[in-house]
């Protein structure tokens, strides 16, 4: 598990503002960067080309840093909301300059890397479940990203979500949907097309990006005016169960974690795994695939009642506690975490990078799934 020297952000931090004429202690970083041996081998370090990797990177730490600092998701923040970011140091701000300095950075030098090896724009799938950060680090990806000279897209599953029209059609059809989000509440042939023209190579034409307004319908949501976009070279698809397969239907006749406990319940959990064979086709055109694991499942359940709280403290509506506990128990019985992601996070095949989250939001364990 990562253990960050807090002093060390502390002065990538004053170096990078250039307070005190702070100095980089290379060999402390050489030796940080080594120290966890399934982080250095996620990202390709060794003892020797560390010194080469640590030079590189700190000219782009140097220039992007100030960018960072001024995301939606790090201005004002205190240090109890920090997100994506190695445990708390005297100051979020040394905090956030450590995770950039032993994540975000070597992982989209990574992504660069990849690009310019498949010698056609990358899709990189992003599966993270409530409050791990899935937004907050597809913007820091954008924002390093730029600065090597790579133009991104972020796009949500959310945003291949159908009509309004369509969804209230398929509610009547079967009342269990009662929110958005499982599978089945996708325009799944809408993101094969959309997926289909981002890959191409050269690529001239325009390209136009389904965007949906989650406000729009009284909550319900709907699509609105799509994105115009070209000269993409990466897109970071990042939703809460991109990627993930469905399972032998077998599981369901076994003993099942909570909430899945009635007749009714493993129905449910099966006809939602029979819908993810739907969206096989759209996971395939996936090139690379980050899973953000939080320690324990069940801490979305308090992310979300934390995230809630917040809303209503700012005089906007929000859920309540049984509406919080209500609507996250909604999405395990639909595809709970134990039986769909925990096998993905120990599956090389399928999945490039696990990110760990603690219940703080900070990063754990970074590692490949043949090294859990």
């Amino acid at each position: 598990m990562l253990q960050p020297d807090t002093s060390l952000g502390q002065i990538l931090h004053d170096w990078a503002v250039e307070e005190n004429s702070t100095t980089l202690p290379w060999q402390q970083l050489a030796a940080e960067e080594l120290t966890s041996s399934q982080r250095a081998k996620a990202f390709g370090i060794t003892g020797a080309n560390v010194e080469e990797i640590i030079q590189a990177r700190s000219l782009i730490f140097k220039a992007v840093y100030p960018h960072i600092l001024s995301l939606p998701a790090f201005r004002n923040q205190s240090r109890e909301t920090t997100q994506i970011s190695q445990s708390p140091a005297p100051n979020p701000q040394s905090s956030i300059a450590l995770s950039l300095w032993n994540l975000w950075l070597p992982l989209a030098m990574q992504l660069a890397s990849s690009r310019q090896q498949l010698k056609r724009p990358l899709i990189q799938g992003i599966l993270g479940g409530q409050g791990t950060g899935k937004t907050t680090l597809a913007d820091v990806l954008s924002v390093i990203l730029a600065h090597l000279g790579y133009r991104t897209l972020s796009l949500s599953l959310d945003d291949l979500y159908k009509t309004y029209a369509e969804r209230q059609h398929l509610q009547q059809q079967d009342p269990r949907l009662i929110w958005r989000g499982p599978p089945g509440t996708h325009d799944v042939e809408l993101g094969l097309q959309l997926l289909d023209q981002l890959r191409q190579p050269n690529r001239r034409e325009p390209i136009l990006v389904p965007r949906f307004d989650k406000s729009a319908w009284e909550g319900a949501g709907d699509r609105t005016t799509p994105e115009q976009v070209e000269g993409i070279d990466i897109v970071l698809f990042e939703g809460w169960f991109v990627g993930v397969r469905p399972i032998d239907s077998a599981v369901f006749d076994a003993p099942t974690p909570p909430p899945i406990q009635t007749e009714a319940d493993r129905l449910f959990a099966r006809d939602m795994n029979e819908q993810l064979k739907g969206y096989l086709p759209l996971w395939e055109q996936l090139d690379r695939l980050i899973v953000l694991y939080p320690t324990d499942y069940r801490l979305s359940q308090q992310w979300r009642l934390q995230a809630e709280q917040q809303m209503i403290a700012t005089g906007r509506s929000g859920m309540t506690e049984p509406q919080v506990g209500e609507f996250v128990e909604y999405f395990w019985r639909s595809l709970h975490p134990e039986l769909f992601i925990t096998p993905l996070t120990k599956n090389p095949r399928l999945v490039d990078l696990v990110i760990e989250i603690n219940p703080d939001h900070t990063v754990g364990t970074v590692y490949q799934p043949e090294d859990a």
